[in-house]
């Protein structure tokens, strides 16, 4: 008996290779040709094509979500506002100057944009140090300033 006439007391048995042809038919339970036959597919969702079609919305989630003020310049409040009237966010909403929703008042800035030669008392508005000084210097107020 030579060596290479032996054989193993026990057969071992190889597992079949799947999708390589054999008993299963060329195609082994995958179908026909295609992405979906191949190994390792991987198929793309409808939503990327649609997000692809929508331009980029740059800078967006680094959008800050605590408001903004509403500006307004002391042109404005000579043109809407008489002598010794009260500005606050309130008496702006009445005549139009400002707009709000759902509830939240908006914080409000009066910049020095203009001239103005009325006396008028400002509440609960923020106001810059030049304008400021013109609302002071014609003997009016500024009170309760948001922090």
């Amino acid at each position: 008996m030579d060596l290479h006439n032996l054989q193993p007391k026990t057969q071992r048995h190889r597992g079949q290779r799947v999708g390589r042809g054999g008993k299963r038919g060329t195609t082994s339970g995958r179908g026909t040709k295609g992405q979906r036959a191949r190994a390792g597919h991987r198929i793309r969702p409808a939503v990327r094509d649609l997000m692809a079609k929508i331009p980029k919305r740059r800078g967006f989630k680094f959008k800050s979500f605590k408001p903004g003020y509403a500006v307004l310049d002391l042109a404005v409040l000579e043109k809407n506002f008489g002598g010794g009237d009260k500005v606050s966010p309130h008496s702006l909403q009445q005549r139009g100057l400002i707009h709000w929703g759902r509830g939240i008042t908006p914080r409000i800035k009066v910049l020095n944009g203009g001239r103005l030669t009325k006396k008028l008392i400002l509440e609960n508005v923020a106001v810059s140090k030049s304008a400021a000084a013109k609302i002071l210097a014609l003997g009016g107020e500024i009170r309760s300033l948001p922090k």
